[in-house]
């Protein structure tokens, strides 16, 4: 197969088009980034300007077997600044729009256009489960999503079907947010976020992969569908877990005024509320998780990178 990336050189572009690579696929990642990097095999990098119009680059998606869109700047790479919010928003909404347009003008469009999208698209959701057909919230990262989600279905048509991943927190031990979690519990002083009664939705990051890749292939799935485990947890089960796999205590809680304090209003986005999103889509089409509690999950995570 011929895949083409935009985002692939972030954290969950680099593990997709390293597995895809393994598989055999060919695939092009799509990069702002210039000069020449070394090209790894069966993986070919594109230049782009993700400006909300098709250029040159476009080219790369006609006659490919599927798109995947992963673009966008990091929701959490600093404070929430007026002007850092607008980066976020247009980041994802050019960049889509780039995308889908070149799908609509391609002689020979994919089948399949997978566009990144986030758990956030729900707002907080306190205890309430969440599936697919859940509606918007109506914080600002709830608003960045539907925006986003809305300019990938542009792509529709007869000829390409779109999936929306809604990614909840990826655990990976070197990348994501996970890392930034560890020095604390490694200093002893780990514990809950906040109140610690917040639902984290989180997924292994194979079993992210997994997904893409299942999303990919089976014809059936089409619109939203939850990236996240078959148990989210509230973070301060989510805590115990994280200090059970380090042979660390996990009961220093961090107070949320002290988040609120550095973090500004990111803290109650992306650490102090959460959604309780179950994968309802992916159970029910018979998608297999290979990491369903966060016990094993995490074992697997530190041993591996041990």
């Amino acid at each position: 197969m011929r895949i083409v990336i935009a985002g692939g050189s972030g954290f969950l572009g680099r593990a997709l088009s390293t597995a895809l690579a393994g598989d055999g696929h060919h695939t092009i990642v799509l990069t702002r980034a210039s000069g020449k990097a070394e090209q790894p095999p069966r993986l070919r990098r594109v230049s782009w300007t993700p400006d909300g119009s098709v250029g040159p680059w476009g080219s790369e998606l006609s006659g490919a077997d599927a798109v995947i869109n992963l673009a966008g700047e990091s929701i959490a790479s600093r404070r929430w600044s007026d002007a850092q919010k607008q980066r976020i928003l247009e980041s994802r909404v050019l960049a889509t729009r780039s995308l889908a347009a070149a799908i609509g003008t391609a002689g020979d469009p994919p089948p399949v256009f997978v566009s990144g999208s986030a758990v956030g698209y729900y707002g907080p959701r306190g205890d309430d489960p969440i599936t697919e057909d859940t509606p918007a919230g109506r914080d600002f990262l709830a608003d960045v999503c539907s925006k986003w989600e809305a300019e990938a279905e542009r792509a529709r048509s007869s000829r390409t079907r779109v999936v929306c991943v809604r990614t909840g927190l990826v655990l990976d031990r070197r990348e994501g947010a996970l890392p930034r979690m560890l020095p604390p519990f490694y200093a002893g002083i780990g514990g809950p976020v906040g109140s610690g009664r917040q639902y984290w939705p989180w997924i292994h990051v194979d079993d992210w992969v997994d997904l893409v890749r299942w999303t990919m292939s089976d014809k059936a799935i089409a619109g939203a569908v939850n990236a996240s485990a078959p148990a989210p947890l509230p973070n301060d089960v989510f805590a115990r877990a994280l200090g059970r796999a380090l042979h660390r205590p996990s009961i220093m809680p961090t107070p949320g005024f002290m988040l609120r304090i550095v973090l500004g209003e990111m803290a109650d986005a992306l650490l102090l509320s959460g959604q309780r999103a179950v994968p309802a889509k992916a159970q029910q089409h018979g998608f297999a998780f290979r990491y369903s509690d966060i016990d094993g999950a995490l074992q697997h995570i530190f041993n591996r990178s041990s």
